[in-house]
């Protein structure tokens, strides 16, 4: 196989620190959080404490200043485990930076620092009920009051992660309608503002200790204040959007690659012990060669990804590429996950084995994010062929 190159040892020391800290909060639990249908809250408190949240974010809002690799290696660690519940990375990696890049030095201030340690659960709500990948078509809106205060803000919110607990929502909405992309802005939007309802936690076929909410706004008064970044980037939120997908989307294809190779090593085990007509399953040519395929591919599924992380610590990954990264990577997800459950045979239909579990988890890596066929025409028009 080929070494590794993307970590240096400090890296490598934070994720065999993250690693025992999932060992010793996550692992006990998130069998009975799956039954539940969310984690317990105080992992995040945990996490914080811990400094294992917001990482990224300078020591002035309260993390650590760290670059994006070691948030990748928290990705790995969390997607190797199968621990789908546990919901850092769209808080960490997706909310506090869109706070960090776009909001105003008072946002900043008041809402960073509770993100970093934990006292608040971040969330963005972009989909809607009849609006998923399509960012353009959403049709919640916030419209301003005459003296300028405030914003009423309408519309609902489905398939929201983190949308349960959440305590500070990112929510894209239209402050003018008739201006297309140009007239969508972002919204911060705190739990128990008037008006501001969850909905039921969404029953999902995988991810089931993931708390996946529906969000309703019905004339919530949204200080002026909470437009993010202030009244200079009303109607930029679409271009905000835009900026941040390259990253959000790399992280899927982080997962992907990290669980695939887990699927790979857990299937590898299984069929040296499992014994079929007195021969370990794994004697026979069949078992080799699908393995031996399934590896090559997420061997070549890494490097690939693993440039895509140089670039993005770099500043230098661009959305096509991004866009490729994470159909491709999820495309072969699904795919290892089918292939290894099929070498566990009726055990890998029991929901206790994690092939079984990782099986349900990896179907929406090809949904969300923007779904694959929409990667493909992202790529497309990268190629001067779409519109």
């Amino acid at each position: 196989m080929i070494e590794r190159t993307l970590f240096n040892a400090d890296h490598q020391a934070f994720a065999e620190s993250f690693a025992r800290f999932l060992d010793k909060e996550v692992a006990p639990h998130h069998a009975a959080w799956e039954e539940q249908g969310y984690v317990d809250r105080a992992v995040w408190t945990k996490a914080g404490e811990n400094g294992f949240l917001c990482m990224a974010l300078p020591d002035e809002y309260g993390g650590a200043g760290a670059d994006k690799l070691y948030s990748v290696a928290q990705m790995e660690a969390i997607a190797r485990a199968g621990f789908t519940g546990i919901g850092f990375g769209l808080h960490s990696e997706i909310v506090a930076p869109y706070l960090l890049h776009y909001g105003t030095e008072e946002q900043k201030r008041r809402y960073l620092p509770q993100l970093a340690s934990g006292a608040m659960v971040g969330a963005i709500a972009m989909s809607e009920p009849a609006a998923g990948s399509d960012l353009q078509g959403i049709k919640a809106t916030a419209v301003k009051s005459a003296d300028g205060s405030h914003y009423v803000l309408n519309g609902s919110k489905t398939f929201i992660t983190n949308g349960w607990h959440a305590d500070l929502v990112i929510v894209v909405a239209k402050t003018d309608p008739a201006a297309g992309a140009k007239g969508t802005s972002l919204f911060l939007v705190e739990r128990g503002m008037p008006g501001f309802e969850k909905g039921q936690r969404l029953k999902k076929l995988g991810m089931k200790a993931q708390d996946t909410s529906e969000l309703f706004f019905t004339d919530v008064k949204v200080p002026a204040d909470n437009l993010l970044g202030g009244p200079a980037m009303e109607g930029r939120g679409f271009i905000c959007l835009m900026e941040q997908l390259p990253w959000e989307r790399l992280q899927i294809a982080i997962t992907a690659v990290a669980a695939s190779q887990a699927a790979i090593d857990w299937t590898v085990d299984y069929v040296k012990q499992r014994k079929v007509f007195g021969q370990p399953v794994a004697s026979y040519q069949n078992t080799r060669y699908t393995l031996a395929e399934l590896q090559t591919e997420v061997q070549v599924a890494r490097v690939f990804v693993d440039k895509c992380c140089e670039l993005i610590v770099t500043s230098q990954l661009d959305t096509a590429t991004a866009s490729m990264a994470k159909y491709w990577t999820t495309d072969l997800q699904c795919k290892v996950m089918d292939e290894c459950l099929q070498l566990h045979g009726g055990y890998g239909y029991m929901w206790e084995y994690p092939i079984t579990r990782a099986y349900a988890d990896a179907r929406v890596q090809r949904i969300y994010g923007g779904t694959n066929e929409i990667m493909k025409e992202v790529i497309t028009r990268a190629m001067g062929l779409g519109k």
